[in-house]
């Protein structure tokens, strides 16, 4: 919480400033802190529309252009920004194929799905990322959208109160087209899963009308309460909806909630799928993410949380943006050394379904591929898919040159990670470095990245016989060569 370090580093600059000019500061340094006036207005401006006017498309159009015209408007109105493409999806999916990789007893949830194109097929690469707008639960919109006392069927605009630099898109502004109030809230005010920030806090102080109430909130937005916000709010990952409920006295108007509530932000995966082996479909690898706040709250993620509650049966269309990972899609030719512990297998299973099928019509240089998990009866993911890849001249086969390496952290008294695993195998890593081979990690951000580095630091330097400082050096001279690539996330 950045608060923590900026408010005292403040208090201690307007003072040092005093002992230094104090006529600049005729009534003390305190007198620079604003006053419940000097809140002004909201930067957007809500204008609300006679549905009367509004073309019938608006409330009963479902073909997929109108969809991605709707998402592009609201998100457009809702970043204050400029109308772009990427506003828009890039197309919608259906799910097809849902299940789970882990055992129902094990802490950990991840999930297969399979989705197909509905409205156009989007050509994507190995090493891409798949971003989904998230669906927010249709019931907390609606206690929302109460507790604010605002007309859900109501058409409005959005826009930023200045409005000198807008910008028009082809001669048509969408943020003067009407969106529906429902419509808008769920696509665009992440209401039941992001925190708000501190000076949500401070605005609603100034409109709570219960004495108790504003002295509280008042105390949140001050220096002296920062501590105890952060154990009410971040820690306890209470959401806007759940603040609201909690100060009842609280009336805010919509412009302030469309400033303040966290925006809804696209969820990123990996996509764990071949455009070669799968041209009309997308495959994810999803953690279902869950945990209990210290005051044990149950929380869940809300895009992996919902994309695990859908039902291949019915008809949801999910919209989605495809991007460039940080794992360019390697050429047949490149020997490959790849190290996917967890769900950052997910963008190798994809490598290897796409030399799979170039397998058939070419010569594919050698895949190693180490994966890590917790239990091999427990969290094994796609163990079926790695060992027939690894027998009968598959892509990971001896027979090619490859090889597939499982690491069980917990089946053993002593932890073994992926890195125990490339010690293993030190000499076949070091003969397909010295044939060109790149080298590609994914895969938790905490401390697996740097532990997959020390340990191809120690292989190098083992088995050419050169000191570690020139093992450091090899490597880095690999990255800045585009041959050591690293995908990590939190």
């Amino acid at each position: 919480m950045y608060e923590a370090a900026l408010d005292p580093w403040l208090s201690s600059l307007w003072s040092r400033l005093n002992e230094i000019k104090p006529h600049f500061f005729p009534k003390g340094p305190d007198f620079l802190v604003p006053n419940e006036e000097l809140i002004g207005l909201p930067k957007v401006q809500v204008t609300y529309h006679n549905v009367n006017d509004m073309d019938s498309r608006l409330s009963t159009a479902t073909d997929f252009k109108y969809l991605q015209m709707q998402i592009g408007r609201a998100r457009s109105m809702s970043s204050g920004k400029v109308p772009h493409e990427k506003s828009k999806p890039d197309a919608f999916l259906k799910m097809v194929k849902n299940f789970p990789l882990t055992r129902a007893s094990h802490e950990k949830d991840v999930c297969h799905f399979e989705f197909e194109f509905v409205s156009q097929v989007i050509k994507y690469e190995i090493g891409d990322v798949l971003e989904v707008l998230p669906s927010q639960s249709p019931a907390a919109v609606d206690s929302f959208i109460q507790r604010c006392n605002l007309d859900p069927e109501s058409f409005i605009t959005v826009h930023p109160r200045e409005m000198e630099n807008r910008h028009i898109d082809n001669n048509v502004n969408t943020l003067d087209v009407p969106i529906k109030l429902r419509t808008f809230v769920e696509l665009t005010m992440d209401v039941t899963s992001a925190s708000p920030r501190r000076y949500f806090f401070e605005v609603m102080s100034f409109f709570a009308t219960a004495e108790h109430e504003k002295e509280r909130l008042q105390y949140f937005a001050s220096p002296e309460g920062r501590d105890d916000l952060y154990q009410y709010n971040q820690k306890e990952r209470r959401t806007v909806l759940e603040v609201l409920e909690d100060f009842p006295s609280v009336q805010m108007p919509f412009e302030w909630f469309v400033q303040l509530v966290p925006p809804l932000k696209n969820r990123a995966f990996s996509i764990s799928s071949s455009p070669l082996a799968h041209p009309t479909q997308v495959h994810l690898t999803v953690d279902v993410v869950s945990w209990t706040t210290p005051f044990k709250r149950k929380r869940q993620g809300l895009c992996s949380t919902w994309l695990a509650s859908l039902d291949p049966e019915q008809s949801i269309y999910i919209p989605v943006w495809f991007h460039k990972g940080l794992l360019p899609p390697p050429p047949p030719s490149l020997p490959l050394i790849v190290i996917g512990p967890g769900t950052g297998c997910a963008p190798f299973r994809g490598f290897v379904e796409e030399r799979a099928v170039q397998s058939q019509s070419s010569t594919i240089a050698p895949t190693l591929l180490f994966f890590g998990c917790r239990n091999e009866n427990n969290d094994f993911l796609y163990r079926d898919f790695w060992l027939s890849h690894s027998e009968n001249d598959g892509v990971l086969s001896e027979a090619k040159g490859g090889g597939f390496y499982a690491a069980f952290s917990r089946d053993q008294p002593q932890k073994v990670y992926v890195q125990h695993k490339m010690q293993e195998q030190s000499e076949r890593i070091w003969n397909l470095l010295c044939e060109g081979a790149a080298i590609y990690v994914a895969g938790s951000s905490t401390k697996m990245p740097s532990d997959v580095m020390v340990a191809f630091e120690e292989i190098i330097s083992k088995e050419s016989g050169a000191p570690r400082e020139s093992a450091v050096r090899w490597l880095r001279s690999l990255e800045k060569a585009g041959k050591y690539h690293v995908e990590a996330w939190s």
